[in-house]
Parts: C-alpha cells; sequence; structure tokens
C-alpha cells in the first residue's frame, strides 16, 4: 500500500481522494479480485483499521452505498462508499 500518502488532517482523520480510497480497498480487501467489494470485504477493512463496531458500521456504509442492491460495491457505488467513509469513518475524501 506504498502508493497511499500519508496525509492525515489536523483532526487525525486519514486524508485521500477517491481514487486513492478506492485503489487502498482494491487493493488490500479485494480478496477474491473480482474488481468488487463484497460485505465480508468491507466488513473486514473496517475491523482492521481499527474501526468500533465493524460489523453494523460495515453493515450501515453498504447499505448505504450498495444503491443496485446487489449484494456488491462496484465502480460505480465507489463514490457512495467514499461519501459515508468520509462522514462516518475517520477518513477526509477529497476531489
Amino acid at each position: 500500500m506504498a502508493f497511499i500518502e500519508r496525509n492525515v488532517a489536523s483532526d487525525g482523520k486519514r486524508v485521500m481522494t477517491v481514487e486513492q480510497f478506492r485503489r487502498w480497498l482494491m487493493t488490500a480487501f479485494d480478496t477474491n479480485g473480482d474488481g468488487r467489494i463484497s460485505k465480508a470485504e468491507l466488513r473486514r477493512a473496517v475491523r482492521l483499521t481499527g474501526g468500533l463496531f465493524a460489523s453494523w458500521s460495515s453493515g450501515q456504509a453498504f447499505k448505504f452505498a450498495d444503491t443496485n442492491h446487489d449484494g456488491f460495491i462496484d465502480e460505480k457505488e465507489f463514490i457512495n462508499l467514499a461519501q459515508f467513509a468520509d462522514k462516518h469513518f475517520n477518513v477526509m475524501i477529497t476531489r
């Protein structure tokens, strides 16, 4: 994950662009390499990054992001997940 700059805002949030966020998730947590994030993969990401209540938090994020309700977060839905992460997780998403 060396491609992500370790920018941190004054409030302690990790700062990254939507593209950096997408690449980080896909590289580190898309375990089956299908180009989508499943609920289990997102739960693992939240848990490993120190998120409290990982199952609940990832479930809420998943409901928000998976707008077509197919059980995966795909390319078109990453912006939804980025918006949720910016608001509820320790991440600041920039444009």
